[in-house]
Parts: C-alpha cells; structure tokens; sequence
C-alpha cells in the first residue's frame, strides 16, 4: 500500500506546506476519530495530470475526481468502514457532497442519513484549510445505531470532536510543531470551559489527579488550583500551571507537560479549543505513566553502574599495567623485560575498550575511536633509527564490547609486529590500519611498507606469541581467516574479513 507521502505526490499537486499539514492531520486525527465514536477518510481532489494512466472522468471534468489517501477508524467504537479505502476514487452521492466542501469551505451535514452494510449512517464532509485554502476534505461516519447510551463522558467526546473538527475547517488543527505521541482519549480526559473549569472528568482522568494527592470535587473546579494544590514541587506547579493558561489563552495550541508528585507521575497533553477566532476551553489528555517512569530511571540507574564498572576495571588494568611497567624496568633479563612490555600493551588495547564502554549508554563501541588512541599508544614502539608513522584508514564503526576486544587486540599485535620488525634502522615508511564495511562483513587490513614477510611464512606454526594470538583471536572469537600476503605499500600485508552478524554455530568458514 502506498504512503501518503507517495499518493499526494503521484495523485495531486499540492504545495510542501500543504502535504505536511495533511501528513500532521493524519498523525492526529485518531483523537478525533476516538472521540468522535467515528470512521474518518481524507479525500484530494486528484489533479487531471496525475491521474491514472487509462482511466477516464466518464464525461465529469477530471479535475473534480476525488481519491482517498488515508483511513482512520475508531479505538472506541465498531468500525463502519472495514475495507481498506485508501487509493480508491470516489463516485456519486458522495463526489458531490465533497465538492461541496471544496467550494463551500464549511462543514456540510446531510438532511438524511445513508445506509451502509444496512446500518443508518450520518456521513459529514469536513473541509481541511490550510494557509486560508481548502487542500482537502475528511468525510466522518457517524453510526446512527450507536448501541452507546448518551451519557456524560459521549456527550463530552463529542463535543470536544466537533469543536476540534471545526478547528481543522478553520485550519486550527493540527498545530504546526510536531511534538510527538502523547496521551490517548482513553487514558484520562478532562473538558475544560473557558475560565479553566472542569466541566466533564472521565473516571481514569479522576484517577490520576487522585494520584497526584487531589482529595477535593472535579466538577467546577479550576485544574490550575487542583495542580497548585496538589503538586508539592513549586517548580512543577508553576509550569504546568503556565502551559494551561497560556493554552486556554490561545497563545500555544498543544502544549505538554509532565506533573510528578505524591509518588506518581502524569503526562498531560493539553489542547486549546477554538470557535472561529475565540476561545472555547481546552482538552486535557492525562496518562498515569508512574510504573514507566519507574522502569525507565531504574534502567538509568543501572546502566550508570554498568559504566561505572566498566570504569573501574580500566582503573583496575591501567594499575596492573603499571606494576608490570615497574616490574620491566627492574628486570634486567630482555626476554622477560620484553615479554612484561608485551603485556602491557595488551593490557593497554583492553582498557581502550572499557574506557569506551565507561562513556557508552550501551554495549556497542566505536571502534574507531578505540583504534585512533591504540595508534597514540604504538606510536613509540618503532625500531631504533626509523621514522614510521601509523595511521587509520577507512571506518570500523561500531562492534559490540567482547567482539571489539578481540579485534582490538589483534590489531595491537599485528600493528606492534609490523614496528618491530619490517623496518630496518634508518629506515622510514608507514603502517596503515585500513578497514571497509561491504553489506554483512568488516574487512579489516594492516599494511606496511617494510621488508615484508619470508617466503613460506605460517602464522600458526611461529614460535612468536603475538601471531599465535592473532591467528586464535580471528579464528575463535572473530570468525575470521587470517591472510598474510605482500601490500600495496611494498611490504607486509594482514587481511581479514569479520562477519558483523557472528554465525552462531561457528560454521562460518563454509558460507564465506
């Protein structure tokens, strides 16, 4: 099914600001629809240079075609309109009744009622303006039959849809800021008069004053004084507070806010309500969402001491590191002092990690922020005499923390290899870091322009203990074959492709 971005652009030519303002208007016009006990459908007027290839106006100017580009039905009522109608064209009584509101600009209620699937059915055309000009008009279906008994709380629905309905032929509704999702009709609804009064409170929407610490009556009562009275924070108070005088003054057309206190915590949504150029009270849209706040700062509160651990143990790795520092320099074997220098680094390219995660909100990381402080951390290990700079090339993105350590390691050791051993004294060259994301896979390179590997050259049967690591970490925990070759630089070359979706039964080797 098509979008309707993608039915006003091949069916009409209407301007930007137009098709946004319709876009905005189905975003919310399900609380029209809810409140409304009502099946809505938006027709444009179809252009005759859009049409359908091989269809025809059957004698009708085809500027007056009308086609359906979005459908709304209700939460709170039976469905009138159980077929899907959008992208289907219009014929008579109806085309007429739309034209109507295109030229009358006003909202055209019928004298009788049409019958669908044998049900009595009041069917309104409301025009849609936007910018002083009718874009659009929204047909409503009203079942006659409601088995609903007309009580308070249909009687509030209703008048608040047809205020707002009105809105939307006055090109007061929707308001142009997009602020998001917000409470439904079903969660609470408060009818506010023009003073701030409640003049209707649905039992969910008493509920969560109650919450708030309200012990008083609803009907009459100013919500402005129930929040003052209520709210215990003065802060709060005062801007909720503001927002609902600022809305039932009609200098801001939806406004939210959300009320803390006495334990629960409320999201309101507040609608002023117009009747042509006056103000006619407000909507209050209420949702008791204690429980979710709950859930969400005790996530916060534990992804804080995830990261707090993860800082701990880079303090904790950057303090063994230290000791086999001190330990190196008092030893006066080299192999070992080599050996307690080679840890360290290590060590070193696993706090990288860590200190990454500290600062993450979760448990992916940027690699390549990782791999620019390993080359800070490398840049001294070139042999005596030579001049080798390490750079990054390419873009890593992000892994998730244990796949990251792996490569993070297996970079250290081949970027430490190629220093220590493809240049010669004197010598000056570079060692590249490259990496390339093609669809599923990681492919990650580390070249230099050294001396390049001996003819026959097997990382696996090396007695060197930093290729051992590379050749177990890639193949264990990367998933990867390592391949030693000749570079484009002259020298040495490491390749190795990473799956970025790890094969769960390691049987990765015969899909590559």
């Amino acid at each position: 099914m098509a979008t309707l971005r993608r039915l006003l652009a091949d069916r009409t030519t209407l301007a930007g600001a137009q098709a946004e303002h319709l876009q905005r208007l189905v975003v919310e016009w399900q609380l029209i629809a809810d409140l409304a006990f009502a099946d809505f459908l938006l027709w444009v007027r179809q252009d005759a240079d859009t049409a359908p290839e091989g269809q025809d106006s059957d004698g009708d100017d085809p500027r007056e075609r009308f086609v359906c580009v979005a459908q709304c039905r209700p939460t709170t009522a039976t469905t009138l309109l159980p077929g899907d109608m959008v992208g289907t064209e219009v014929g008579e009584p109806l085309a007429s009744q739309l034209r109507r509101g295109f030229v009358e600009g006003e909202i055209i209620e019928p004298e009788d009622p049409m019958w669908l699937e044998y049900v009595p059915t009041r069917r309104e055309v409301i025009p849609v303006r936007e910018g002083g000009e009718v874009i659009a008009v929204v047909s409503r279906y009203v079942n006659m039959l409601q088995p609903r008994s007309a009580g308070n709380l249909e009687m509030a629905y209703t008048s608040a849809a047809d205020a707002l309905c009105q809105m939307v032929c006055d090109g007061f509704f929707p308001d142009r800021s997009d602020k998001g999702p917000g409470p439904r009709a079903g969660d609470g609804f408060l009818r506010l008069a023009e003073t701030g009064a409640i003049t209707y409170s649905s039992p969910n929407a008493s509920s969560a004053l109650r919450r708030l610490g309200w012990e008083g009556t609803f009907m009459g009562s100013e919500l402005v004084e129930i929040v003052r009275a209520s709210v215990s924070g003065s802060l709060i108070a005062e801007e909720t507070a503001a927002a609902l005088t600022a809305t039932l003054e009609g200098e801001v057309a939806d406004a939210r806010v959300e009320v803390e206190s006495n334990g629960a915590v409320t999201s309101w949504r507040v609608i002023g309500l117009r009747q042509s150029d006056e103000m006619a009270g407000a909507v209050v849209l209420l949702r008791d969402v204690t429980e979710l706040r709950h859930r969400e700062r005790a996530l916060i509160s534990k992804d804080a001491t995830i990261r707090e651990i993860h800082h701990r143990v880079k303090n904790n790795l950057q303090s063994v590191s230290a000791l086999l520092r001190m330990q190196a320099r008092r030893t006066e074997n080299l192999e070992a002092r080599q050996a307690l220098e080679d840890s360290v680094r290590r060590i070193g390219s696993i706090a990288l990690v860590h200190d990454a995660l500290s600062i993450s909100s979760n448990e992916h990381v940027s690699v390549d922020d990782i791999v620019d402080k390993l080359i800070v951390m490398l840049s001294d290990l070139s042999a005596p005499g030579t001049s080798v700079v390490v750079r990054r090339q390419g873009r890593f993105g992000s892994l998730e923390a244990e796949r990251a350590m792996s490569l993070t390691t297996v970079l250290t050791e081949l970027a430490q290899n190629a220093l220590e051993h493809a240049f010669k004294p004197g010598d000056s060259g570079e060692v590249v870091i490259g990496a390339e994301r093609k669809g599923q896979w990681l492919s990650v390179q580390v070249a230099d322009s050294g001396v390049g590997f001996p003819e026959g050259f097997d990382p696996k049967a090396t007695k060197r203990l930093g290729l051992r690591i590379v050749a177990t970490l890639a193949e264990s925990e990367l998933q990867a074959s390592l391949e030693l070759g000749r570079s484009e630089l002259g020298g040495s070359s490491a390749k190795f492709d990473v799956p970025l979706r790890p094969v769960v039964d390691r049987r990765w080797a015969a899909g590559r």
